[in-house]
């Protein structure tokens, strides 16, 4: 802003002169303004000029943001300046006070000394003459204005008001009054390029037109709100003005951009029909609130999440067969039944496409993984997706106990969100991807409702076209999606969601099995994470085994995996430390890395004793091998259960106890029951048990207490017992025959109705280290397990089928 002005005589300008670019700033003749200079070659020309004559060009730069101007970046016309005052700022850059002397014409720019300098042109302003009536008149009208936008509330100093009153030059009077209005950058470059005083000053009579007109404006404004509106509702009024404004000067009023982007973006999206209706009509209700207010914040909000659901977008299915499975085989060993069930649903879905159905309206089935952790079910649910070419989504499930977190808040709770399959679908931005709806089995529900109930609709095809999340509050096609749960068990599931899953059971691996996971995806990962290459490390079989055996007691391969990333990190930490070679991991190396062997499996089961059997259990976290104990002491015929049975298991004893003592001449039994208690006990008290599946078990450690026979330890059975010494069949049995073989067992005994499922099921090389013993009756089991006499020691015998 010009502070006044200096009498300037009219010497011989050079036309070589320094040059300062200049930002944002256009610098009039006869206009003195502080400027801030910082750019290093900038420094330099102000150097320059005040060694020499104190003169300086002033050149305004088109685009601000460049930090090097070349020639074509300036504007050609400039100002030729004299520099005033100079002052050095703490933080290194320059004030200076300037003042413009006369226009110029840049010709030349070159860069000298590490600063610009410039030949121009001097342009010269003539004598003014009065010639015309119409350039006396227009030098009246431009001081009437600036006397009129002075009285309207325009600050110009008094001082410099009674200077403009004084100059009767046009030039000289637009290019003052230039430096005290409001002009953007474009706007002054072109004032200062017109070159002619009257057509400037013509200029500057318009701008001032226009600003004394809103000014005006303003004025009226402000009497006609501070009479309609209340003193503390400032902000509005400040609104109601800014509104007037833009009406009065033409621009758009009835739409603000907020509004006309947002009202885009929902046509964008390709809503339902009567969704978009529904959704413009908040945002016309939107359109009339205050912008600050609570309210419009979660109008806002709303809109938002409609706008980003994928109403309409879908991720195409990749149908290639042959590389779906390749993707499966690449994964994940083995698990022939899972990925047969996902090629499956692929086929249909090509064949589909092949002849011309929409592939879409087929029905997505809700496959449920069920098995223990560390068997790949999770990742299982990511390859499927990789495989089939959609999105991913993970939703944990475990410890949900709130009916919203499924279908959402409704809005007119504060902090309300949509549930979690609506946040999914956002996420995936896609309405068809995968969404995993991980530990279904560890839901629970309270007051706040449950959450498994909301889940039913979302998982059953007839009702999920038309999902209403409570937030939302309009349905959404929830068709296309592919939902793929997991859970440890079956179980805990109520019965109406189990219904609408198709279960697919992954059981625990084999040994065998374990090895090649490690081999195929374990040990090449870790070596991977780690920053090793085969050349620093090296894993044997026998080595893997080790670690299999005696370091993880598990169904899945969770343990090994962290193991074996153990025995990676010792290999990184001795090649850190300048001990670079091959390492080869023998079982000697897992020992020393490792420790002692935390599990010795062949010494679990121990020597055979009486009334102690060997039975097996099936877990969440896989199968398990657990020890029945019975004694016979004298009492009044009681059967004492411990060790925290459920009541199915307790009935099993009790149908045990009563066979054997339906048959207890059969077996040499003398006792009078009615004179000895029976005391049948399950080690690990704090762990509940329950089932009819220890049947067998129990019978079998009756017997041996009874009759002081000892029980093969190296015999593991299952299977639920009647009455009349029938032996029913059991689940769980993959997982069970695993555990066995786990903890060393040689024979396994199995209900005769289990054989079909068991043959299919197990894997081949678990049949080959295992006897498997089918019975239909529980003599066939006593006959095994038992043996012969009280005397008689029984020599353990591997025996292999």
């Amino acid at each position: 802003m010009a502070e006044g002005i200096m009498p300037v005589n009219e010497p011989k300008l050079p036309d070589r002169l320094p040059v300062l670019p200049l930002r944002d700033v256009v610098v009039f003749p006869m206009m003195i303004a502080p400027l801030f200079v910082g750019r290093p070659f900038s420094l330099r020309a102000v150097e320059e000029s005040l060694k020499e004559h104190k003169l300086i060009f002033l050149a305004t730069q088109k685009d601000k943001d460049i930090e090097e101007p070349k020639r074509e970046d300036l504007y050609d016309i400039g100002t030729v300046a004299v520099i005033l005052k100079a002052m050095k700022m703490t933080d290194g850059r320059v004030k200076i006070l300037v003042q413009g002397l006369g226009r110029a014409r840049l010709k030349e720019l070159e860069v000298v000394d590490d600063h610009f300098e410039a030949e121009v042109e001097h342009i010269e302003e003539p004598e003014f003459v009065a010639e015309k009536l119409e350039d006396e008149a227009l030098i009246k009208l431009v001081k009437d204005q600036i006397e009129r936008i002075v009285a309207l509330g325009k600050q110009i100093p008094p001082d410099m008001v009674a200077i403009l009153r004084s100059i009767e030059d046009p030039g000289r009077l637009a290019d003052l009054i230039a430096g005290q209005i409001e002009l953007n950058t474009a706007e002054a470059a072109d004032l200062l390029s017109t070159t002619d005083p009257v057509e400037r000053l013509k200029k500057i009579s318009k701008k001032l037109e226009h600003e004394m007109r809103v000014l005006e404006i303003q004025e009226l404004i402000r009497t006609k709100a501070r009479e309609s509106m209340e003193k503390e509702q400032r902000e509005y009024f400040l609104r109601q003005q800014l509104r007037a404004i833009r009406k009065e000067l033409g621009e758009e009023e009835e739409k603000s951009k907020e509004i006309e982007e947002y009202r885009k973006k929902i046509k964008k999206a390709k809503m339902p029909e009567e969704v978009e209706e529904a959704v413009l009509k908040e945002l016309s209700r939107l359109e009339k609130m205050h912008p600050e207010s609570a309210e419009a914040a979660v109008l806002r909000t709303y809109i938002e999440w409609m706008i980003e659901l994928p109403w309409s977008k879908r991720s195409r299915d990749k149908l290639d067969i042959e590389r779906a499975k390749k993707i499966l085989d690449e994964d994940h060993y083995d698990l022939e039944k899972v990925k047969n069930r996902i090629l499956e649903f692929l086929a249909v879905k090509a064949l589909m496409k092949k002849r011309k159905k929409k592939s879409y309206s087929m029905k997505q089935p809700t496959i449920c993984f069920v098995g223990p952790p560390g068997v790949g079910k999770t990742s299982l649910a990511r390859s499927i997706a990789r495989a089939m070419g959609r999105k991913f989504v993970r939703i944990s499930l475990g410890g949900v106990r709130d009916e919203a977190e499924i279908r959402g808040h409704r809005r007119t709770y504060v902090g309300a969100m949509p549930g979690k399959i609506v946040q999914a679908l956002r996420k995936a931005g896609t309405k068809n991807p995968v969404i995993l709806l991980d530990e279904i089995d560890k839901m629970s529900s309270d007051f706040r409702g449950d959450p498994a109930a909301a889940l039913l609709e979302v998982l059953d095809p007839e009702q999920n076209k038309e999902f209403v999340d409570n937030y939302i509050n309009q349905p959404f096609d929830l068709s296309e999606v592919l939902f793929i749960a997991t859970a440890n068990t079956p179980y805990t599931i109520p019965e109406p969601l189990y219904d609408r899953l198709e279960v697919i059971n992954i059981p625990g691996y084999t040994e065998e099995e374990k090895l090649n996971i490690a081999k195929k995806y374990i040990i090449p990962k870790q070596i991977k994470n780690h920053a090793l290459t085969t050349k620093d490390i090296q894993f044997r079989d026998d080595a893997v085994i080790h670690i299999i055996r005696h370091y993880t007691k598990e169904a899945g391969v969770r343990n090994l995996d962290r193991k074996i990333a153990a025995v990676c990190r010792k290999v990184a930490l001795w090649i850190s430390e300048g001990k670079e070679k091959k390492y080869v991991i023998t079982k000697k190396r897992v020992e020393e890395i490792l420790g002692a062997p935390k599990f010795i499996p062949e010494m679990e089961l121990g020597e055979d004793e009486v009334g102690v059997v060997t039975g097996l259990a099936w877990t969440a976290a896989g199968g398990d091998v657990l020890f029945v104990e019975a004694i016979v002491t004298p009492g009044t015929g009681k059967l004492i259960l411990t060790g925290r049975l459920g009541d199915v298991m307790k009935e099993s004893a009790q149908a045990a106890l009563g066979f054997i003592r339906a048959h207890a001449q059969d077996y040499g039994i003398d006792k009078d029951f009615s004179k000895i208690d029976i005391h049948v006990h399950v080690p690990a008290g704090a762990i509940p048990k329950d089932g009819p599946s220890a049947g067998i078990t129990i019978a079998t450690a009756m017997l041996s207490a009874l009759t002081g026979r000892k029980v093969r330890k190296d015999v593991a059975m299952t299977g639920e017992i009647t009455l009349g010494g029938k032996v029913l069949p059991v689940g769980g049995l993959k997982e069970k025959i695993l555990a066995a073989l786990r903890y060393g067992v040689k024979t396994v005994i199995i209900p005769a109705k289990n054989r079909a499922e068991v043959m299919e099921e197990l894997p081949e090389d678990a049949k080959k280290q295992l006897k498997l013993l089918f019975v239909d009756r529980v003599e066939k089991v006593f006959e095994t397990a038992i043996h012969k006499s009280k005397t008689k020691k029984h020599r353990k015998t591997a025996t292999v089928k």
